[in-house]
C-alpha cells in the first residue's frame, strides 16, 4: 500500500469514527441525520439491539473487573480503563448510528443506509422493483453486481435496478451494483412505502 493510499484510508476511517461518534448526541437527542419533513424514514436497527446491549453490558462487567485487577497498578490500570471505556462507547456509538441513520424514502432518492459505514443514494428512477424477501446472507461469499446490507444477518428488502449504481465501502473501495438487499424493521411497510414513492421519480 503507498503512502497515499494509506493516508485517504485513515482519513475515511477517522470521518467514520466522527460520524458514530456525532451519532451518540443524535442518539441522546432523539434526532435523525438525513430525514427530512418529507421523508420516510426506515428503521432497521431493532434487530442488532440484543447484541448491542448485550456486548455493552459483557464489557462493561470486563472493566470493572480489570480495574479491580490492576488496581495496584496505576499505569496500566489507566490505560486498560480507557481501552475498556472506548471499546463501550464504540459499541454503543455503531447502534447509536444505525438508530440515528434509517434508510430514507425521499421524493427522489432512496439512501440505504448501515450506521456511519455506508450511505447508498439510490435515484428512484433507476428502481425497477422493490419487493419483501427474507434472506441469512453468507458473510463469506459475495456474488456480482449485488450489495447485501444486512443487519444482524439478514436481509428482508430486495431492490432490483433498471441501471447500476455505485457504492462505496468503509476505504474507499467503488462498486457498481444492480441489486441492493437491505433489512428493515417493517419491510413491507418500507416496500410498500418505496413503491408509492417511485411514480414521483417519473
Amino acid at each position: 500500500m503507498g503512502i497515499g493510499a494509506f493516508i485517504t484510508q485513515t482519513r475515511l476511517l477517522a470521518a467514520h469514527e466522527g460520524r458514530w461518534m456525532a451519532s451518540l448526541g443524535l442518539w441522546v437527542a432523539r434526532r435523525s441525520h438525513g430525514v427530512g419533513e418529507a421523508d420516510i424514514p426506515v428503521g432497521y436497527a431493532r434487530a442488532q439491539a440484543p447484541t448491542a446491549y448485550g456486548l455493552v453490558f459483557v464489557f462493561v462487567v470486563e472493566t470493572v473487573g480489570v480495574s479491580f485487577m490492576l488496581a495496584a497498578y496505576p499505569v496500566a490500570h489507566l490505560v486498560m480503563l480507557l481501552l475498556d471505556l472506548y471499546t463501550v462507547l464504540l459499541v454503543l456509538g455503531l447502534h447509536a448510528a444505525a438508530v440515528t441513520r434509517p434508510h430514507v424514502v425521499g421524493s427522489g432518492e432512496l439512501r440505504v443506509r448501515r450506521g456511519a459505514r455506508l450511505d447508498l443514494r439510490i435515484p428512484l428512477e433507476r428502481i425497477a422493483s422493490a419487493r419483501y424477501d427474507l434472506r441469512f446472507p453468507d458473510a463469506n461469499k459475495s456474488e456480482d453486481g449485488v450489495l447485501d446490507v444486512a443487519i444482524a444477518s439478514q436481509t428482508s428488502i430486495t431492490i432490483e435496478l433498471a441501471q447500476p449504481v455505485t457504492t462505496v465501502s468503509l476505504l474507499g473501495q467503488r462498486t457498481q451494483v444492480h441489486t441492493v438487499r437491505c433489512h428493515a424493521d417493517e419491510p413491507q411497510a418500507a416496500v410498500t412505502a418505496i413503491k408509492k414513492a417511485l411514480p414521483a421519480a417519473s
